[in-house]
């Protein structure tokens, strides 16, 4: 996989992180966690503590991340504690799914990626959820100043109004824009949405 600043400062992170054993949901994981049953994708799952949390709410989890240190992290977990939760390295920014999903979740990447990568991924996503299934989606936008773990060869900070445009058509569930202090006085500012897809549910009932 091709070298890249974000990844070498997010696998340091979760050395880390998987080190100290910190576990607890952030808060656009909390957010999400009450819509997802079923099939659910974790893309760009990090430490994959949204995904240990589906998967022990009975859900089966497919958890996709560019950190061999985050993935290998999940995979021992996943095995010591006998959970539906298969995890995998991989690029995701031509990463090309083979199977559809009640619940797809992309907290914090996209805006990892060139702009037409990320809005390309983020459709190659929308067109994986089953009918009457959920995605959420989280991203950085413009007003944030906090830059350090951009790599220099691509990032996008989306528009504040972007995400959920390009969700037109769709059941919008939640949407909120959240403001957060960074260090040295800069910002991150995400945009957030929670949108079900039009059609009827597979195999019963949407989460709600």
């Amino acid at each position: 996989m091709p070298s890249n600043r974000s990844i070498e400062f997010f696998d340091k992170q979760f050395q880390k992180q998987a080190a100290l054993g910190e576990h607890t949901l952030n808060p656009f994981e909390q957010m999400a966690i009450g819509y997802l049953n079923g099939r659910v994708l974790d893309y760009g799952c990090g430490m994959g503590n949204l995904a240990f949390a589906a998967a022990e709410r009975g859900c089966s989890v497919l958890a996709l991340d560019a950190s061999p240190a985050a993935i290998s992290h999940i995979q021992q977990r996943a095995e010591t504690e006998a959970l539906a939760l298969q995890a995998l390295v991989a690029d995701l920014r031509d990463y090309v799914l083979d199977e559809d999903f009640d619940g797809v979740v992309c907290i914090g990447l996209l805006m990892f990626f060139d702009c037409p990568t990320a809005f390309r991924a983020l459709a190659h996503l929308q067109a994986r959820v089953r009918n009457g299934g959920v995605a959420i989606v989280n991203v950085l936008v413009e007003g944030t100043t906090y830059l350090d773990m951009f790599d220099a060869k691509g990032y996008c900070l989306f528009s504040r109004t972007e995400l959920e445009a390009r969700f037109e058509g769709w059941e919008i569930l939640h949407t909120e824009l959240s403001d957060f202090p960074a260090p040295g006085g800069t910002s991150k500012v995400f945009a957030t949405v929670i949108a079900r897809k039009p059609g009827e549910p597979h195999g019963g009932k949407p989460a709600t």
